[in-house]
């Protein structure tokens, strides 16, 4: 499963990321996010679901769906 389809308040893992484009992937990685890392989503935007805000661990990080695609999660 990805971080863009995990339902709101489901808390979950970070087991990877996808290596489709590897520059966005650089850039989860500067903001923070790893393997092993916890991660909720916290809220959702009004227009396609776009952005989303995500708390990880304990940090609130707005994404585009597209950059959430790209982390892979693992539901706890």
């Amino acid at each position: 499963m990805t971080l863009d389809q995990l339902p709101k308040k489901q808390p979950a893992r970070v087991t990877g990321f996808s290596a489709e484009q590897p520059d966005i992937v650089l850039r989860l990685r500067e903001i923070g996010f790893a393997e092993n890392d916890n991660v909720e989503v916290h809220h959702f935007g009004l227009f396609g679901r776009n952005p989303m805000t995500v708390n990880l661990n304990g940090a609130l990080i707005a994404l585009r769906r597209g950059e959430a695609a790209l982390v892979e999660v693992e539901a706890l």
